[in-house]
């Protein structure tokens, strides 16, 4: 980012959307997967995989799951906080972000650039509505939401703080202090999703540092532990509505969300064990021509 680059203007807003059944969740998914497709071929430069993959876990989050207000984001304190650990997906983040109305369509089309507010990792210092801390330093993130649940839990508030990470990232030893802690401070109005997919960006995630029994580590670290289809958007919200049952019972939750790697293009998508070709790499103009064929028009319109 430029170093004159003021904070983001706060009266530049984009248009509420109301969305009630998983049939039109499913849809602003698909558009969700277009944006970004778009975002990254223009910008020649970002991660294809990891922010198809995650599509659904965020259309979910965003337009049914969250207290959320997009127009009122700094200024209203009841909100349900997110962050985003894995910081290099950000642009699936960008594209919920603007479709739920935090700021206009248009700014999609900056990603990357030079002066741009989207960065190509979240950057607090642009004051983008929906973006609360820097992220993209591996590892990290899930300290940011304990601390946050833990500032909440002093004040006496009931917003729930959601973390999103990848598998990958989980060989972090942070990771694993952080959720020490969530389970010593008893928080139950902590969820994480991690981005279950097995890959990252050397290879298979055990071949490069082996996290199995990935369900078993977290429970050995005080959590309930959750297992769903990222892709199914009905099981993303029932999922989260069990843990909601359970808030009271003083257990931080974690859902590890079973996703493909470049989800909804299949020569996008990472298989096991060895394509991950589209961690980090931008679709051409050629893929992108290819990808958005496929993924289609929705009603929701571009950028």
């Amino acid at each position: 980012m430029a170093k004159d680059l003021q904070p983001y203007p706060q009266e530049k807003k984009g248009e509420i959307i109301s969305l009630d059944t998983v049939e039109e969740l499913q849809e602003m998914a698909r558009q969700v997967r277009r944006d970004v497709v778009r975002m990254l071929n223009q910008a020649a430069s970002g991660h294809t995989g990891g922010s198809l993959g995650m599509a659904d876990v965020f259309t979910t989050l965003y337009f049914k799951i969250l207290r959320h207000d997009p127009h009122n984001f700094w200024d209203r304190p009841d909100q349900d906080l997110v962050f985003l650990s894995n910081g290099h997906i950000v642009p699936v983040w960008y594209s919920v972000l603007a479709r739920c109305g935090y700021f206009p369509l248009e700014e999609l089309g900056s990603l990357r650039r030079i002066d741009s507010y989207l960065q190509g990792h979240p950057a607090s210092d642009a004051s983008l509505p929906g973006i609360r801390i820097a992220s993209g330093s591996l590892g990290q993130g899930l300290s940011a939401a304990v601390g946050a649940a833990v500032g909440l839990k002093m004040d006496g508030r009931d917003n729930e703080v959601f973390c999103l990470m990848g598998d990958g990232e989980c060989q972090e030893g942070q990771i694993w202090e952080a959720a020490m802690s969530a389970a010593h401070y008893k928080l139950d109005h902590l969820v994480g999703i991690v981005d279950y997919n097995r890959l990252q960006i050397d290879g298979d995630v055990c071949d490069v540092m082996c996290i199995e029994p990935f369900a078993d580590k977290w429970k050995a670290f005080g959590w309930n532990v959750y297992h769903c289809d990222g892709h199914d958007i009905g099981a993303l919200i029932q999922t989260i509505e069990s843990i909601r049952e359970s808030k009271g019972s003083g257990v931080p939750s974690v859902i590890l969300a079973e996703t493909v790697m470049g989800k909804g293009v299949p020569f996008f998508e990472g298989v096991m064990p060895d394509n991950t070709n589209w961690h980090g790499k931008p679709p051409s103009d050629d893929h992108c021509e290819q990808a958005l064929d496929i993924l289609g028009q929705t009603s929701y319109g571009d950028y």
